[in-house]
């Protein structure tokens, strides 16, 4: 079951990116020489009546893919200009590169409002709910009610602030926490318990949680998904910044095996765990399309935005070798994070 769920995740994620391209490459009357869910050899492939574009699925389920005339430096003079991706006005050419991502946001953003409204939904702001007992929090005097503002000058506008800034903090020193309580504003510092598992693994607690009050309703809906998106989105670049910066390591990123391994504990959550994850990876995987490198919607995005700015086209070839070792280092680094991630099952 985990196998389909996963394979049903992605197929979903990626469905939903490319139908974003699809649509509107059909609605500016672009060429579409195929519209294919994964990579490999044909499953299964159909033409519909009175349109070009190939449907096809293919054998490797990770990936997907819309070929558009005018996209790629080799020009076909079969299909004439006026139909080729090059010739479009510059924002239909914007429009068409960033619907994929859009989609992916969307479709998070409804997972995450369809969670709330039939499962509930916790609050997303940082108010403790649970302080455990003869922890280094209730120590340092922290209540459940307590809001934290800010981790050491940062601000916490939600618990996944928190919890992220704790987690790369991944140390046992003592962080400055200010706090909004009953009597006013207060600053504590709370030093982390170091914790070691049987497997050696180091983790290190505060002894505190989020509050475990479930919300109901229409309105309590929208807010949690609005702020759940923003609170998934920030952590993102806050991870993006990390790499960066070395906090984060690259041992620590997980490709399609890490992810497989993710469905199948989330899958003991039942079906609101799959969501959830469901609409983390939409978001995910449009928040990583954002980001301006060879091979990613962000890169196209910019380099159309170059063109209308300077009015130049950006020369086809040089943008070509770009694109072709942006995939190069993209599949390099997917073949080490795949390497790291089988070696975390044994």
């Amino acid at each position: 079951m985990t196998l389909i769920y996963f394979i049903l995740m992605l197929g979903i994620i990626v469905f939903i990116h490319e139908l974003g391209h699809f649509i509107w490459a059909k609605k500016f009357g672009v060429y579409c020489y195929e519209f294919s869910l994964g990579f490999g050899p044909k499953l299964f492939s159909f033409r519909r009546k009175n349109d070009e574009t190939l449907y096809c699925l293919r054998l490797i389920p990770i990936g997907g893919y819309v070929a558009m005339a005018g996209e790629e430096v080799d020009d076909d003079k079969s299909v004439s200009k006026d139909k080729k991706l090059y010739n479009k006005p510059w924002y239909k050419k914007l429009i068409i590169i960033l619907a994929g991502i859009i989609n992916n946001f969307i479709l998070g953003f409804l997972i995450l409002f369809l969670i709330a409204l039939i499962y509930g939904s916790y609050t997303t702001e940082p108010i403790i709910g649970v302080v455990t007992k003869d922890s280094s929090s209730q120590k340092a005097g922290i209540k459940e009610g307590d809001k934290i503002i800010s981790i050491n000058g940062e601000k916490t506008r939600t618990w996944d602030d928190v919890t992220l800034k704790l987690v790369l903090s991944n140390n046992d020193k003592a962080q400055e926490f200010l706090l909004e309580t009953s009597d006013g504003e207060k600053k504590v510092s709370v030093k982390p318990e170091k914790i070691t598992d049987e497997d050696g693994n180091v983790s290190y607690s505060y002894g505190i949680g989020l509050d475990d009050t479930k919300y109901h309703g229409f309105g309590n809906a929208f807010k949690y998904s609005t702020s759940k998106f923003g609170s998934i989105f920030n952590s993102m670049i806050v991870t993006i910044k990390a790499l960066f910066t070395g906090k984060v390591g690259l041992d620590s990123l997980s490709g399609p095996v890490g992810i497989y391994s993710i469905v199948g504990s989330q899958s003991k959550a039942g079906l609101s765990g799959l969501l959830y994850l469901l609409a983390y990876l939409s978001i995910n995987v449009g928040f990583i399309n954002l980001i301006p490198f060879p091979a990613f919607d962000g890169y196209r995005a910019v380099i159309i935005l170059i063109e209308r700015i300077t009015r130049k086209k950006v020369n086809a070839k040089v943008d070509a070798i770009v694109n072709q070792v942006g995939l190069f280092l993209l599949f390099a680094l997917m073949i080490y994070i795949t390497i790291k991630d089988v070696l975390r099952l044994f």
